[in-house]
This record gives structure tokens, C-alpha cells and sequence, in this order.
């Protein structure tokens, strides 16, 4: 019995170790295939991990990948958005987490010069329109039940 408990939880060990690498874009192929009611948690995993990246590549001044990282992450946030929004589920999640990556976002983009400045604005920006949208779908009269 006691072997079996030891073998059941390396077992367990080594699944979570395996799950916590999952990189962003097995985290969104994941999602596709997930239920709807799951699929915007696992997109707000995506985009954060997506964001852990992109400070990555601006710290090694990789601005090309930088650039390509904030476009991934933009999709991410936009999917977790439609998808919260379609599912009615995990509104209020979502949209806590997207203020709080356009916040580090917005954080980024002062760090950087000028001229790498834009795509990190623009997908703040769009970020902020995805949250008033979220906002929007919370607080709306006609809510579907």
C-alpha cells in the first residue's frame, strides 16, 4: 500500500511539473478544443504567459520577436474576451486580468524608446477597448439567463 501511495504521488509531481511548462500556445490550442465555459481562463493563461515574453524579448532588445510576442498576446486577450463574452462565464475574471496586462503593458512601453513604443500602445489600447466591452456585457439591463 505504501508503495503505492509513493508511486501516486510522483506521479502527481511529475504531472504538475509537465502541466507548469506548458508554453502559450499549447495553452490556446488547448483552449480550442476545451468547452466553452473553460476557454476564456485558458486564453487569460495564454496572454499572461504571451506577456511574460514579451518583456523577455524587450529585455534582450529582440524587438521583432517583441513585436510578434504582442501581437500573439492581443490575440490571446481577444479570444479570451469573446469567448467570456459568448459564454457569459468568467466576465468579471477576465476582465480583472486583461486591466491588469494592459497595466504591465502600458509599464513596458515606457520603458522602451520611441520608436518601439507603438505596438505595445496599440495593443494596450485595444486591451482597453476589449475591457469596456467586457465591462459593458456586466452591466448591461438585458442579461441573457
Amino acid at each position: 500500500m505504501r508503495i503505492y501511495a509513493i508511486c501516486l504521488l510522483v506521479l502527481a509531481a511529475s504531472l504538475a511539473v509537465f502541466a507548469a511548462d506548458e508554453t502559450a500556445a499549447q495553452l490556446a490550442t488547448r483552449a480550442e478544443s476545451a468547452p466553452l465555459d473553460q476557454q476564456p481562463a485558458l486564453y487569460i493563461k495564454a496572454a499572461r504567459l504571451q506577456l511574460k515574453d514579451v518583456d523577455t524579448h524587450y529585455d534582450q532588445e529582440k524587438t521583432e520577436d517583441a513585436a510578434n510576442a504582442v501581437k500573439l498576446l492581443t490575440e490571446y486577450a481577444d479570444k479570451a474576451a469573446d469567448t467570456s463574452i459568448r459564454s457569459g462565464k468568467k466576465l468579471k475574471d477576465a476582465e480583472i486580468e486583461i486591466r491588469k496586462i494592459s497595466s504591465r503593458l502600458t509599464d513596458i512601453q515606457h520603458s522602451l524608446s520611441f520608436d518601439d513604443q507603438a505596438p505595445v500602445k496599440a495593443a494596450a489600447e485595444h486591451l482597453e477597448e476589449l475591457r469596456t466591452k467586457l465591462l459593458a456585457q456586466m452591466f448591461s439591463k438585458d442579461k441573457k439567463k
